[in-house]
């Protein structure tokens, strides 16, 4: 599947905002203005202004669409959700080539506040993946203590865990353990 750079960029920002909500014992990474300002930074995210308490519970809900497309039970549900999202933060496609970037499309509105940004952006982002029928791309880590979101765009859609040098070797290295102690008895 080929997913230009602003796409690519735009779901990893996406993927990242939804592993911010907190899960079992994993606090919200969204818990103050410092941690929103500190995503945005991490993300490059242009054109964000002064940033206040509004706009952390404005990005935390759109965190909350986020989470729900990724659990989606199909393609009408996904883009219902996304529809709904992308249409309530005013989509207004531009082309722009600004901060030495080659010409790429911005969809949210000049002005507009971080979480109808994201919204937009991501919103888009993701209704690509569902234009093209890949949904079942939008996933969760199958390692059981881990629900991490996380974009498969491998050839074949066969990765499995949000992070293969972590989940997957623990999981990996568990597994062999198990066989060893079997087979030692």
């Amino acid at each position: 599947m080929l997913i230009n750079h602003d796409t690519r960029c735009a779901l990893e920002s996406v993927v990242d905002l939804v592993n911010t909500s907190p899960e079992g014992d994993q606090p919200d990474a969204l818990s103050d203005l410092a941690a929103l300002r500190g995503f945005v930074e991490r993300h490059s995210i242009s054109d964000v202004g002064r940033l206040d308490d509004h706009d952390l519970g404005a990005v935390r809900a759109v965190r909350g669409l986020f989470a729900d497309v990724f659990g989606a039970e199909d393609t009408p549900a996904a883009a219902e959700l996304l529809n709904k999202m992308v249409a309530g933060a005013g989509t207004t496609p531009r082309l722009t080539d600004h901060d030495g970037y080659d010409w790429h499309v911005h969809y949210f509105a000049p002005g507009a506040s971080l979480a109808d940004h994201l919204a937009a952006d991501g919103g888009m982002a993701l209704a690509f993946l569902v234009v093209a029928g890949e949904q079942e791309r939008l996933r969760r880590c199958e390692a059981p203590d881990c629900r991490r979101a996380f974009v498969d765009l491998s050839r074949n859609r066969s990765r499995r865990y949000c992070d293969s040098r972590t989940c997957g070797n623990r999981l990996h290295v568990a597994a062999y353990r198990a066989r060893r102690r079997e087979a030692a008895n």
